[in-house]
């Protein structure tokens, strides 16, 4: 069983800088596939970022350029670090992770983002 737990969510301004961390507990974390997604209020949830085992990424459109995944597998935490934030990035923002053919979520953390 793995469980993921995300910190860094909040509130910040147009224009601002956030990083999010998801600590992920269990051995086999330097093989999982580790990703960011997202919800936003009346939508579907979305995928924002992925990194794989070796550390290639892939990123939507919307944020590319933007946002950064990145993992420690020392520390078996994933990061996101996002820039440029806009209003329509505001949603709650899950982790997730892929390992042994099994998947799981985290519980979410809330990005909103407003002047």
């Amino acid at each position: 069983q793995v469980q993921l737990v995300e910190s860094g969510g909040g509130l910040v301004q147009p224009g601002g800088s956030l990083r999010l961390s998801c600590a992920a507990s269990g051995s086999s974390f330097s093989s999982a596939i580790m990703g960011w997604y997202r919800q936003a209020p009346g939508k579907q949830r979305e995928l924002v970022a992925v990194i794989m085992s070796d550390s290639s990424t892939n990123y939507a459109d919307s944020v590319k350029g933007r946002f950064t995944i990145s993992r420690d597998n020392a520390k078996n935490t994933v990061y996101l670090q996002m820039s440029s934030l806009k209003p329509e990035d505001t949603a709650v923002y899950y982790c997730y992770s892929m390992a042994l053919l099994r998947s799981y979520w985290g519980q979410g953390t809330q990005v909103t983002v407003s002047s």
